[in-house]
């Protein structure tokens, strides 16, 4: 996964060494410095398996929400909505999905401000291949047991929580 030789050491303990000296508790800037080299990793396994399939993850992402709705189709606000994305990200993404036939639209049939988005039968077969892709990487996340990636999405959701991501509810399904 790395495209280059690993370091002979953790920079990021040693930039915690030298924080604690110079600064203070280094804890937090550890953390938050990890979760973000972290995503870089994740992001660069990711995307490294998307790219034969034309692919990105926003992309894949959102082709994977289609696939999760009922009837195989949202509304452009819920896809925003779900994706936590900006509308105009939304359209971007649509728009490039759609140009690759990989999705429609659709109007909505009670609601006419509304556009529906359904996923193709190209785009299903292209999701099903881009799957196999990410799953045979383990989206990149490497060196943990099951039981850690569990507790891993339990503790990184309590930060979103607290950030106001998503309300906890008690009908909700935990990781």
């Amino acid at each position: 996964m790395a495209s280059r030789e690993p370091l002979p050491f953790d920079p990021i303990l040693r930039a915690a060494e030298l924080w604690d000296e110079r600064i203070g508790p280094a804890r937090t800037m550890a953390a938050v410095t990890s979760v973000m080299r972290v995503q870089q990793i994740l992001l660069s396994a990711v995307d490294g398996a998307l790219r034969p399939h034309g692919l990105t993850f926003a992309r894949y992402e959102a082709l994977v929400l289609l696939t999760f709705a009922r009837t195989g189709r949202l509304p452009m606000r819920v896809m925003g909505e779900r994706l936590q994305l900006h509308p105009t990200s939304v359209t971007n993404i649509v728009d490039r999905l759609q140009a690759d036939g990989l999705v429609r639209r659709a109007p909505h049939p009670t609601d006419r401000r509304a556009t529906l988005v359904e996923i193709t039968e190209a785009g299903s077969a292209l999701l099903e291949d881009a799957t196999k892709s990410v799953t045979a990487i383990d989206f990149g996340l490497s060196g943990l047991t099951p039981e850690e990636e569990t507790q891993l999405t339990v503790l990184l959701g309590r930060v979103r929580r607290a950030a106001g991501d998503f309300e906890e509810r008690t009908d909700q399904r935990r990781a």
